[in-house]
């Protein structure tokens, strides 16, 4: 069929054509929203999966919905190799600028002005290409403590003052927060609780890896009452067929039963990959029914890109022991497995290849989804594993 046509989209945060199975997710970002322009208390959640779940489409969806509320906003994603301060900065000197616009002059917006003018002589914060300047004085003693657990509450809250002040809500929506360092991550769970012991109007909505529920309950034993941790998996069966049919259907075509099963049994649901076989097969495909043989060879294609492409990136930036370690992992299948047998396998000791196990973990490549255990945060990344180094 037409290529130009083709209604799927399989890249990394782009919306798919069928947004199926996260009607509840984001019926909470709904609820949470709403109550928190009435003034009510709402806990802030993070979205928790694997590669290839759709986390960053339900938080660009959420964003939106934040917007079309009236509300601000700032999305945020965090990187490995950037401070989360260098991220955040600019979005909150935005919103600010938004709030000075939107109205009479507030005494509340021009403190958090000075709150902010505190906080970025303290961390001394630099940017590329430029340094912020803001034409007044700072408010000593406030957020200039040069200590981020103190001082990025401070800022928050001040920032949630100036928002409650305007009648709005401010919502943080933070990507990949795996990659947040140990205090930058203390630091954000002390300012959202900070918010919500004075029931100012700021949410959090962020999404990583598995390991962020460990990482955020080791960082403050209070966080599992302050956050929800919706669990975003591969879709249902009929969840992953809708997303399948719907999209070919309103272009008056569609894949047989036999065809979705297949696509569904390679792919497991997730969603990620469904766009990316809903995508070859309907280019494979010459009539408006794509049929069994058509996703038989649409699996080739999407194997082979998903090859040189979405596994090949990460593939590409491990070293030769990370490589071996990960080969070893995928030897046993998929599932999580003990790291003392991938240790007694590599036919060394447990705690030898502990570095090596730890930095995958923080590359984004492995969890540990209980103490011991060791799996891939990326679907079918074993069987690549098996294409690229057979044993």
């Amino acid at each position: 069929m037409d290529p130009v046509e083709n209604p799927f989209a399989p890249g990394a945060g782009a919306p798919p054509p069928q947004l199926a199975g996260r009607e509840s997710i984001l019926h909470k970002a709904e609820i949470a929203l709403k109550r928190l322009q009435l003034g009510r208390s709402e806990k802030s959640f993070l979205l928790v999966g694997l590669r290839g779940v759709g986390k960053t489409i339900l938080l660009n969806k959420m964003d939106g919905i934040v917007q079309a509320s009236g509300n601000r906003s700032i999305f945020i994603e965090a990187h490995e190799n950037k401070d989360l301060i260098n991220i955040l900065i600019p979005h909150l000197r935005r919103i600010l600028f938004d709030f000075d616009r939107s109205g009479a002059t507030s005494r509340k917006v021009k403190q958090a002005f000075r709150v902010l003018k505190s906080f970025l002589a303290s961390v001394k914060v630099r940017y590329e290409d430029f340094e912020f300047s803001l034409d007044i004085d700072p408010e000593k003693g406030v957020a200039d403590s040069g200590d981020l657990e103190i001082d990025l509450p401070l800022l928050l809250e001040a920032i949630g003052e100036a928002a409650q002040d305007r009648k709005t809500a401010v919502s943080l929506v933070i990507d990949e927060l795996q990659y947040l360092s140990e205090i930058e991550l203390s630091a954000l769970i002390m300012a959202i609780h900070r918010m919500s012991q004075k029931q100012l109007p700021v949410l959090m909505i962020g999404a990583g890896l598995p390991q962020l529920t460990g990482l955020v309950g080791r960082s403050k034993s209070y966080a599992e009452r302050l956050f929800d941790f919706p669990q975003i998996g591969p879709l249902e069966k009929e969840d992953a067929f809708l997303a399948l049919q719907e999209p070919v259907r309103a272009l008056d075509a569609k894949f047989d039963e036999d065809a979705t099963e297949e696509i569904f049994s390679q792919t497991r649901g997730y969603p990620y990959f469904l766009q990316e076989w809903g995508y070859q097969s309907w280019n494979l495909a010459t009539s408006r029914t794509i049929t069994l043989d058509i996703v038989q060879e649409a699996t080739k294609e999407s194997l082979k890109r998903l090859d040189e492409g979405f596994f090949r990136v990460r593939f590409d930036r491990l070293t030769p022991k990370e490589k071996k370690y990960l080969q070893t992992l995928a030897s046993f299948g998929g599932g999580n497995h003990r790291s003392g047998d991938i240790a007694d396998k590599l036919g060394v000791k447990t705690q030898s290849v502990a570095p090596v196990r730890n930095n995958l973990i923080k590359k984004g490549m492995i969890y540990s989804p209980a103490h011991g255990d060791t799996e891939f945060t990326v679907p079918l990344f074993d069987e690549f594993m098996k294409r690229v180094m057979p044993r």
